[in-house]
């Protein structure tokens, strides 16, 4: 990582900001830490992709496919927000470290397991279960650290570059991951993975951003505090509602997708890989509109175009009968995808407190992500009581009916609401 002065690392809000998409690039820990992410992520969907179609090798049942998706999220719910109060208390770095390393174990025990074919449905939900855990544990400390790489006039940008980020290693990683599967085996898919976490803990290991020390105090009191703050913020709440009801409905279509490429479309895993790319790329390129867009037309406006694209999605996709059709349900359900989480996230960082933002960051993302555990779980019932068509038609109403309730009784919050003072030229 290049040498610069401290300013421009420890305390990168003392720069200006030029209000430019590609902004937080000036700052060498974002620049260092957003490379090692991307190559972290790319690993997670060779992984996601490799455990995903694995389990249609394993088992006929919908619902146990659609849990590889749920086992993913559920650890986040669960403990989110334990996560968020172990942000705030200790060393933001450090905690990635330890979250960092127990992924980089447990892909390497699923390399070998798998290597060895003595994997089995449960064993599989069981260790990307431990890989959820680390996710959920490193998620808060991660967010919350981005203020400390950038600072809080450029946080939207980062928050932006973030997701364009995950959503570049959503167009690369499942099309690389289908073609390993294909020409090789899954286990080097699960091996590539656990490769992927060194580079970010090398990275990690030399940054050393100098925040102040955290205050310590009892985990059960903070924890308390920060639902407290959450509960008793209209703002807040607002955007948590947003979250988990969004997250619920979303969740049919990325835990039974690899059902429907495989059983309705008739592809292979390399066709998966094509679909969660097709859906990557989507991402990226609305990632690049939607903070000017938001700007323009406001939150509101955003999340509703945004939620009602992604039910038309999921309508498309269940009624394709090919490929094409399907490739273009992906992209639609792409860009609908990060133009809600994107706007969500900014909504929530900005009006969350520095001292308790991990907490707050935990609490939305155990929020956003139990919906979606819980979608995919309960999708997934469906389709084995029902069917995928019947499982997709809800989801899809349930995406529209929502909205139109929160449109009028609870809408995103206007610029400036709840944000604090320090804030609110980012709301």
């Amino acid at each position: 990582m290049t040498k610069t002065p401290s300013s421009d690392i420890d305390h990168p809000s003392g720069k200006m900001a030029s209000g430019k998409a590609l902004a937080p690039f000036r700052f060498p820990a974002f620049r260092a830490i957003w490379t090692a992410n991307l190559f972290s992520n790319i690993g997670s969907m060779i992984q996601s992709v490799a455990a995903a179609w694995l389990m249609t090798e394993l088992t006929q049942s919908n619902l146990l496919i659609a849990m590889v998706q749920a086992s993913a999220t559920l650890p986040i719910m669960l403990f989110g927000v334990i996560a968020g109060a172990i942000a705030d208390n200790f060393d933001r770095r450090r905690v990635m470290l330890c979250a960092q390393l127990g992924m980089l174990i447990t892909s390497t025990v699923l390399a070998i397991v798998t290597f060895q074919e003595a994997v089995t449905p449960f064993s599989l939900l069981g260790l990307t279960l431990f890989v959820g855990i680390g996710t959920a544990l490193n998620g808060p400390a991660w967010q919350a650290s981005v203020r400390a790489q950038v600072g809080l006039k450029d946080l939207p940008q980062a928050i932006s570059l973030n997701s364009i980020a995950f959503n570049l290693a959503r167009s690369v990683g499942p099309a690389l991951g289908g073609l390993l599967i294909s020409l090789w085996d899954i286990s080097l898919a699960f091996a590539l993975n656990a490769l992927s976490y060194v580079f970010m803990i090398v990275v990690l290991l030399k940054w050393r951003p100098h925040v102040p020390r955290p205050k310590r105090g009892p985990m059960f009191n903070s924890i308390l505090t920060g639902i407290r703050f959450c509960v008793t913020s209209h703002p807040v709440r607002k955007v948590l509602l947003r979250g988990v009801t969004i997250g619920f409905g979303v969740a049919a279509y990325q835990a039974l997708l690899p059902v429907v490429v495989r059983n309705r479309l008739g592809g292979d895993e390399f066709s998966f890989g094509l679909m969660l790319g097709a859906f990557g790329v989507a991402s990226i390129a609305s990632a690049l509109f939607v903070s000017p867009i938001r700007r323009r037309i406001g939150s509101e406006a955003v999340i509703g175009a945004g939620t009602l694209i992604f039910a038309v999605a999921e309508l498309i996709l269940i009624a394709s009968d090919d490929f094409v059709l399907a490739v273009t349900a992906a992209i639609l359900a792409g860009a609908a995808w990060v133009t809600v989480m994107t706007t969500l996230n900014v909504a929530m960082q900005v009006r969350s407190p520095n001292d308790i933002l991990g907490r707050c960051l935990s609490i939305y993302q155990a929020v956003t992500f139990g919906g979606m555990a819980i979608g995919a779980w309960v999708w997934g019932a469906i389709s084995d009581l029902h069917s995928i068509p019947v499982a997709f038609l809800l989801a899809a109403g349930w995406l529209a009916v929502t909205f139109a309730l929160l449109h009028f009784l609870a809408p995103m919050p206007k610029r400036g609401d709840g944000v604090p003072e320090q804030s609110t030229s980012q709301s």
